[in-house]
């Protein structure tokens, strides 16, 4: 398993959760306001503030689905513009549900 962890533009938000949504079998998501900034800073032109809004979005998804999640939120969430975002990819070892205690295997 994997966790796919995505920073994108609050307005691309609604379009990308309806192409995810639309993956057979697609696990669900979490999805967190944050303000953050990266290498390049965008002046806003009023008082110079470097934070921005972006949604965080948590998805948790066998392997056999990363490559598909994540070419659904490249092509949702691109713009060609500073601050699209970012993906990150991380190793899940496991999930343990907390209404029943099962346990899923990450490997």
């Amino acid at each position: 398993m994997k966790e796919i962890r995505a920073y994108v533009q609050p307005f691309v938000l609604g379009r990308l959760v309806q192409s995810l949504m639309e993956i057979p079998g697609f696990p669900g998501m979490s999805v967190l306001d944050c303000d953050g900034f990266g290498r390049v800073l965008v002046d806003s032109g009023q008082s110079f503030d470097p934070f921005i809004s972006k949604k965080r979005i948590e998805i948790i998804v066998e392997d056999d689905m990363v490559d598909q999640v994540v070419g659904i939120i490249v092509s949702r969430a691109h713009t060609g513009r500073p601050g699209d975002g970012r993906i990150f990819l991380f190793d899940v070892l496991e999930s343990i549900s907390i209404r029943t205690g099962e346990r899923h295997s990450g490997g």
